[in-house]
C-alpha cells in the first residue's frame, strides 16, 4: 500500500495524544506519579494538540474532504465511522476532567474522576477503532489480524508515557515510577512489533492459484492488462526495496523502543532528566514514525495477485 504521510502524521500524533491523556488520568486518579494542575494542564492540552493536529492531518488524504461528515451516519457497520464518533465525543469529556482538575486544584475528586476514566474508555475506543479501520481488512492478509489492534493502542500508551515522563521531567517531578510504567510500555510494544513482524513473514493468504482457481500447477501472468500505470498500481500495489524495509526495521526498534527506553533507566537511575527526556521523545517519534511507514510500505493488496505476484 501506498504510504500516505498524512495518515503516517495522523495515526502518530492522535496515538500519542491518546496515550498521554489516558496516563495523565490514570495516574491523577490512582496516584502513582505527582500530579498538580500545572502538569495536568501542560499535559492535558498537549495530548488535545497531538490529537487535533492529527485529525487535521488526516483530511488531507480525503479524495472529498467536503464529504467527511456522511461518515458519521454509518456506525453500525463502519470503524471510520466509529473512530470519528468516539473522537468528537472525547473532546467535552477531556475538557470538562480537565476543567474539573483545575477547579478541585488536583485534589481527589469522584465526579472529576469518572469523568476523566469515561475520557480514558472513549479514548481507548477510538485507538482500537483506528487499529481495526486497517485490520477489518480481509484483503490485507499483513493488517488483517488482531496484532495490528493491539499494536496500536500499545504504541500509543507506549508514546503518551514517555511524553507524560518528559512534562514530569520538566516540572521537576519525581519521575521513577511513570519512567518504570513507560519502560514495560516501551518493551510490550517492541515484543508485539517483533512478533507482527515474525507473523507477516510467514505465507499465508490467498495467492496466484487459489485466486485463479487453477490450484495443479504453477500459474504465471503472461502480461499485463495496462500499458501503463493506474490508479490500482499506484495506490495498491507499492513496492520498496527490501534493503530500505530492513534497515527502516532496525531504525523502528533502535529509536523507537531501544533509545527512548535507555533513557529513561539512565533517568531512573539518577541522570539529569528535562533535555534528556526531550532526545527520548524525538527518537521515539523518529521510530515510530518509521514503524507506521513500514505499516503502509510492507502491506499489499489481494489485487496484486491480478498484476503479477505470485502471493500476498
Amino acid at each position: 500500500m501506498h504510504p500516505a504521510f498524512s495518515v503516517i502524521g495522523f495515526t502518530v500524533a492522535s496515538g500519542a495524544g491518546y496515550g498521554l491523556f489516558i496516563l495523565l488520568v490514570l495516574a491523577e486518579v490512582y496516584g502513582f506519579a505527582d500530579i498538580d494542575v500545572p502538569v495536568a494542564l501542560s499535559s492535558g492540552l498537549l495530548a488535545l494538540v497531538l490529537i487535533s493536529g492529527g485529525l487535521l492531518s488526516s483530511t488531507l488524504h480525503l479524495a472529498n474532504p467536503k464529504n467527511a461528515w456522511r461518515a458519521f451516519f454509518r456506525f453500525r457497520t463502519s470503524w471510520l465511522s466509529r473512530e470519528g464518533v468516539f473522537a468528537v465525543l472525547f473532546y467535552p469529556a477531556a475538557l470538562l476532567y480537565l476543567i474539573g482538575v483545575y477547579v478541585n486544584d488536583a485534589q481527589p475528586n469522584g465526579l472529576v474522576s469518572f469523568v476523566g476514566l469515561s475520557a480514558v474508555v472513549i479514548a481507548l475506543a477510538t485507538v482500537f477503532s483506528t487499529g481495526m479501520i486497517y485490520g477489518c481488512l480481509k484483503t490485507i492478509r499483513q493488517w488483517n489480524t488482531a496484532l495490528t489492534p493491539t499494536n496500536y493502542i500499545l504504541l500509543a500508551l507506549a508514546t503518551g508515557s514517555v511524553l507524560l515522563v518528559m512534562i514530569l521531567a520538566f516540572a521537576d517531578k519525581d519521575i521513577n515510577a511513570m519512567a518504570g510504567i513507560a519502560i514495560a510500555l516501551l518493551a510490550l510494544g517492541a515484543i508485539a512489533k517483533a512478533i507482527y513482524y515474525f507473523w507477516v513473514r510467514t505465507v499465508t493468504g490467498p495467492t496466484i492459484n487459489t485466486a485463479t482457481g487453477f490450484t495443479r500447477a504453477k500459474v504465471r501472468l503472461l502480461d499485463t492488462g495496462h500499458t501503463a500505470g493506474t490508479f490500482l498500481t499506484q495506490e495498491f500495489g507499492y513496492q520498496a526495496p527490501m534493503s530500505l524495509l530492513t534497515q527502516l526495521r532496525v531504525v523502528v526498534f533502535a529509536l523507537g523502543f531501544a533509545v527512548p527506553a535507555a533513557l529513561l533507566a539512565f533517568m531512573i537511575l539518577g541522570l539529569p532528566s528535562g533535555l534528556v527526556a526531550l532526545v527520548g521523545v524525538v527518537a521515539m517519534f523518529a521510530g515510530i514514525a518509521a514503524e507506521r511507514w513500514l505499516f503502509f510500505a510492507e502491506a499489499r493488496h489481494v489485487i496484486n495477485l491480478y498484476h503479477g505476484a505470485q502471493h500476498t
